[in-house]
């Protein structure tokens, strides 16, 4: 019961920090256009890994 705790306070806490950045990104000027490229970038890079089984730390 304790963990169900502690993890149900560590979601919330989560949550609200990404909701607390998100909203101070959006005060921000910032080039969208980069940050999405690297994203899909790293996305597409975990996703050929799992695809392709080359790389990896073992």
């Amino acid at each position: 019961m304790l963990r169900i705790v502690v993890v149900v306070f560590a979601l919330i806490a989560a949550a609200y920090l990404l909701l607390r950045l998100a909203r101070e990104l959006g005060k921000a000027d910032m080039d969208w256009r980069g940050i999405v490229f690297v994203a899909g970038f790293v996305v597409l890079a975990f996703y050929l890994r799992h695809v392709t089984e080359i790389g990896g730390l073992g």
